[in-house]
């Protein structure tokens, strides 16, 4: 059994089309958690590790009533992530439905809703399928997610995804067309020395200042202290 473990949960990551990967963690750890969120939405769960990590950090915030709903369109994985939900800590406060986002009905709005969205779009698909679903812009891209926030996100809700670098600027002329504006940029590189490979990238349809921040991984071979800040509360290592 293929078992990743966190400081205050463990995820099994057997069945999911997609494992615990450094991007679903670094955007569960940064992105913007703050006010009193109650109900959140996780698009493309996976192994659940996005939705585990936030329902961490608003337990620890103080937040005792919020619901986390995750969807996915493998049935496996939203399988997988049901079952490491009822693991954990927060067992009442989580749900995950095997529903591509297409087909998502809800009522009401969220307060937050997060992605690591699949990415490649001209690059020759996986040929493993569930694999290629979970990679590829040909099940789930970010316009898809910023026509549904259109709908689904509270006036004054946060939308935050974690995509390649590469991807930014078409990101951004997207969400302007959505009406949606950036409150806040995290450009992600694996060391100071290299470029930007990610960003974490957050919406609003408020206007508001846009911060700007910049988070290397590693410096010289040794994890930088701004890393470890951010995951000091889930990874075992740090």
């Amino acid at each position: 059994m293929g078992v990743f473990r966190f400081k205050k949960f463990s995820v099994v990551n057997d069945r999911s089309a997609m494992k615990v990967n450094t991007d679903g963690v670094l955007l569960g750890v940064s992105m913007t958690v703050e006010g009193s969120p109650v109900r959140l939405l996780d698009i493309g769960t996976g192994t659940g590790t996005i939705a585990l990590i936030a329902a961490q950090r608003l337990s620890e915030m103080g937040i005792g009533t919020f619901h986390i709903d995750a969807i996915d369109i493998d049935g496996p994985s939203a399988a997988e992530a049901g079952e490491n939900f009822s693991a954990s800590p927060w067992a009442s406060s989580m749900s995950a439905v095997h529903t591509p986002l297409s087909e998502f009905k809800t009522e009401g709005h969220y307060d937050m809703i997060f992605s690591n969205p699949p990415y490649f779009e001209d690059s020759l698909e996986n040929p493993e399928a569930r694999k290629a679903g979970s990679r590829h812009t040909s099940s789930l891209s970010f316009r898809d997610i910023l026509v549904f926030a259109e709908s689904a996100l509270a006036p004054d809700g946060r939308l935050s995804l974690v995509l390649p670098f590469d991807r930014l600027e078409p990101l951004l002329r997207e969400a302007r067309s959505r009406g949606f504006h950036a409150s806040r940029l995290l450009r992600i590189r694996t060391s100071s020395s290299k470029p930007f490979t990610r960003v974490v990238a957050e919406f609003s349809r408020l206007r508001v200042g846009m911060v700007e921040e910049e988070l290397s991984i590693q410096d010289k071979g040794e994890y930088t202290p701004e890393y470890l800040s951010l995951v000091k509360d889930f990874y075992l290592f740090a």
